[in-house]
């Protein structure tokens, strides 16, 4: 199952390694206690506040598909927000996972913190 999930990403990586996100994101880190309320409570998240989110300064590292927002911070190949092939933590990866070949089997076993606004 590892090596299936692993093959993915990597499958994914290759075809979004030109995907980037230009936008500026404030570097003050998430504190602990809106961490664990946001991933208990099921969050609702904006695009703004989803880019906090960024896995960088200390931030856990989410990314949305589809309207529901995953935790990948701790995820496989994911490193500091950013995963092997250049998809950073902190945006909405929908489009880009739609059209990998994998699809969405990648997000099985991640934690669901939230939904997309």
């Amino acid at each position: 199952m590892k090596k299936v999930f692993i093959a993915c990403i990597l499958g994914a990586l290759i075809i979004l390694g030109g995907c980037s996100n230009k936008t500026a994101v404030e570097n003050k880190p998430v504190s602990e206690s809106n961490i664990s309320t946001e991933a208990s409570s099921n969050k609702e998240f904006t695009l703004d506040e989803l880019k906090k989110y960024n896995g960088q300064n200390g931030n856990p590292a989410y990314v949305a598909v589809d309207g529901v927002v995953y935790d990948v911070t701790h995820a496989k190949g994911w490193r500091n927000g950013k995963h092997e092939g250049g998809v950073t933590a902190g945006n909405d990866l929908s489009d880009a996972i739609n059209k990998s070949p994998h699809g969405k089997d990648v997000l099985n076993g991640l934690t669901i913190v939230g939904k997309l606004k």
